[in-house]
């Protein structure tokens, strides 16, 4: 078994049903939804560009995603707080999970369709 899938198996509930609705709904919109296992939480890819990645931290699950300031939609379900380069949706219940925000964040991230990753390196290889 992959180790992202394992990860979200050993959540107990209420957390594992989100991290499975989360994840259906991501693979259902992706066009190449890859699961990795990257800083010892699930990471989707598409193809080579990071999509978002799901973490269960406290009493809720995080949807977290780069690019945010460029999302002029939904602003009001976004977690942004002491935070500098993630957004994030923020879950307690399987019912808060909105389809349609989801999907709108991952279709902008696909017309983003820039590396967040790579945008770091280059930054830290200028300073």
């Amino acid at each position: 078994m992959n180790p992202a899938e394992a990860y979200i198996l050993k959540q107990e509930e209420p957390f594992k049903s989100i991290l499975l609705q989360l994840q259906s709904i991501v693979e259902a919109i992706l066009p190449n939804p890859e699961l990795h296992y990257k800083w010892k939480i699930p990471f989707y890819f598409n193809g080579d560009l990071p999509i978002c990645y799901l973490n269960q931290s406290k009493d809720y699950v995080d949807f977290a995603f780069w690019h945010g300031d460029r999302l002029s939609d939904y602003r009001d379900y976004f977690v942004t707080k002491n935070r500098t380069a993630i957004t994030s949706l923020r879950y307690k219940a399987v019912e808060d999970i909105n389809d349609e925000v989801i999907m709108y964040v991952i279709k902008k991230q696909l017309e983003i369709n820039t590396n967040p990753f790579k945008l770091t390196r280059i930054g830290k290889a200028r300073n």
